[in-house]
C-alpha cells in the first residue's frame, strides 16, 4: 500500500502516534508519505519507505490568517497524483479531514478516487471541534470520511454526544513500541545525576497547556515532598512554562524541580522515575501515562476522558476527580513510602502496558485500510 499520513508534527500524543504508526507501516513494506508543515519530531528520514513532503503556506497581505487547509488540500492532490497513493490517513478532524475531503473531490474530477481514514484524537472533538465556529465543518468532515477511528471508548462517546454522526466509529487504542522500553538494570540508570540516593523521582510530561493542569502537578508534588524526599522532573514546554516556574519559586520548591524541556528521549527519562503525575482536565486517551507504565512507572492521574481505560485504579496507580490535589498527593505518598508497595505498582504498570503494544494495534489499522480499499474496488 501507498499511504499518505497527515498530522500535526508536534510533541503531542497525536503526532507521536501518527509518526510511529507510519514508521511501523513502512517497516512492514508500505510506502508512507508524511504530509505536513514541518518534519514530525520523531521522524527519521533515513527510514526505508518513508517520505516527507512539506506544506508551504504563501504569505499574502489579503489574509489575516493564512489558509493552511487550502495549501494542504492542494499538496495532497499533488502527492497523490505524483506517487499514486492508495489512501490517506489523517489525524485530527481539524483541518485535516476537511482538507482530505476537498482533495478527494478535486481528484475525482481527474478520474481518481482517494479514500481517507480520519482518526479522532481528542482536542479536535472535545475542545475545538464542538465550538460553534467549527462544529458544522467537523461534523461534515467526519461523516464524509471513508472510515473513522477514535483512540478510546470515551472519545467515541464524546463524539457521538457532541455531533450528529452517522458513520461507524471504530475504537483503536493508542499504542507503544515496547522495544523502546527495555527493562533497565539499576546500575544502568544513574539516578544520582538528578536526585540524592534517598529521594524519589516524580515526573510529568506534557505540552504545558491549561488543559494539562501543570499547576496541579506542582501543588501535588509540594505536598509529597513534605512527607517524602523527592525531585520533580518536568518534561515539555508550552504557554504555561513561565507561570509554572514562578509558582515553584513562590512555593519554595524551585531547587527540587528540574525543567528538562521538550525531549525525544522520554523513554530514557522515565527510567529514572518512581511515579508519573497526569492530573489533566481531560485526556482522550493518555499516551503519556501509557509510556510511563511501559517504563515501569505507576501513574497518579485524574479520572477524566479515556484515562480510566489506561490507568487502572489501585493496580497501575490511582485515579481521582479533576482538581482533587489532596487525594492525589495522599495516593502518591501511599505508593512511594514503601519500597515493596512501589515495586508491586511498577510491575503491574509494566504488565498492563503490554496490552497496548504496536503488534496488537497495527493489524487493526491495516484492517481498516483493507476494508476501504476493498469497498473502493467494489
Amino acid at each position: 500500500m501507498k499511504i499518505g499520513i497527515v498530522l500535526y508534527p508536534t510533541f503531542g500524543g497525536s503526532g507521536v502516534v501518527a509518526t510511529e504508526l507510519g514508521i511501523a507501516l513502512a517497516n512492514r513494506g508500505c510506502e508512507v508519505h508524511f504530509i505536513t508543515y514541518k518534519q514530525p519530531v520523531r521522524l527519521d528520514l533515513l527510514t526505508k519507505n518513508v517520505y516527507y513532503h512539506e506544506v508551504f503556506v504563501e504569505e499574502y497581505p489579503l489574509f489575516h490568517y493564512q489558509p493552511y487547509e487550502l495549501a494542504l488540500s492542494t499538496k495532497l492532490v499533488e502527492i497523490a497524483e505524483r506517487y499514486n497513493l492508495d489512501l490517506l490517513h489523517v489525524h485530527y478532524a481539524i483541518p485535516h479531514a476537511y482538507a482530505a475531503y476537498m482533495a478527494q473531490k478535486m481528484l475525482m474530477e481527474k478520474g481518481k478516487f482517494l479514500p481517507f481514514v480520519t482518526t479522532l484524537h481528542g482536542t479536535d472533538i472535545t475542545l475545538v471541534g464542538s465550538h460553534p465556529s467549527y462544529k458544522t465543518a467537523v461534523e461534515f468532515s467526519i461523516n464524509n470520511s471513508d472510515a473513522v477511528t477514535a483512540v478510546s471508548d470515551s472519545l467515541r462517546e464524546d463524539t457521538l454526544r457532541l455531533f450528529d454522526i452517522h458513520k461507524d466509529i471504530n475504537v483503536i487504542y493508542n499504542f507503544i513500541d515496547v522495544n523502546k522500553y527495555p527493562l533497565i538494570e539499576a546500575d544502568e540508570c544513574d539516578r544520582s545525576l538528578l536526585a540524592d540516593e534517598n529521594e524519589r523521582i516524580i515526573t510529568h510530561v506534557s505540552n504545558f497547556r491549561p488543559v494539562k493542569r501543570v499547576e496541579d502537578v506542582v501543588k501535588i508534588f509540594e505536598k509529597i515532598q513534605k512527607k517524602i524526599p523527592a525531585k520533580l522532573l518536568l518534561v515539555g514546554d508550552g504557554p504555561q512554562r513561565e507561570k509554572i516556574d514562578i509558582l515553584c519559586k513562590k512555593m519554595g520548591i524551585k531547587d527540587k524541580v528540574i525543567f528538562l524541556g521538550n525531549s525525544n528521549e522520554v523513554n530514557k527519562i522515565l527510567c529514572y522515575s518512581d511515579l508519573f503525575l497526569l492530573p489533566s482536565q481531560t485526556e482522550s486517551f493518555g499516551l503519556a501515562a501509557l509510556e510511563a507504565m511501559a517504563a515501569r512507572t505507576p501513574v497518579i492521574s485524574s479520572n477524566s476522558g479515556g484515562l480510566p481505560e489506561v490507568n487502572l485504579h489501585g493496580i497501575t496507580g490511582f485515579l481521582s476527580n479533576v482538581g482533587n490535589i489532596d487525594e492525589m498527593a495522599n495516593n502518591a505518598i501511599a505508593i512511594l513510602k514503601d519500597d515493596a508497595v512501589l515495586e508491586d505498582f511498577k510491575n503491574r504498570a509494566k504488565s498492563h502496558s503490554q496490552k497496548f503494544t504496536l503488534e496488537q494495534i497495527l493489524p487493526q489499522y491495516i484492517a481498516v485500510y483493507e476494508n476501504i480499499l476493498k469497498e473502493k474496488i467494489m
